[in-house]
């Protein structure tokens, strides 16, 4: 189980760290237009993503079985 939670963090800082070192600027004009989105809508985007991560993992966990 630790193993997992190390793999998934691990592939995050990989995913994250590509995108600051390929596309720096490119990160900060993001910023800004998410910070001009409201704090109710950011939210719900954040679960959308939570919602989208988990049925991936449970599908990739049931389609390679463990």
């Amino acid at each position: 189980m630790i193993t997992h939670v190390a793999l998934a963090i691990g592939l995050v800082f990989v995913v994250e760290g590509l995108v600051l070192a390929l596309a720096p600027s490119r990160m900060e004009d993001m910023l800004k237009m998410l910070s001009e989105i409201p704090i109710e809508q950011r939210r719900l985007f954040g679960l959308i993503a939570v919602a989208c991560g988990t049925v991936l993992v449970w599908v990739a966990k049931s389609a390679f079985g463990e």
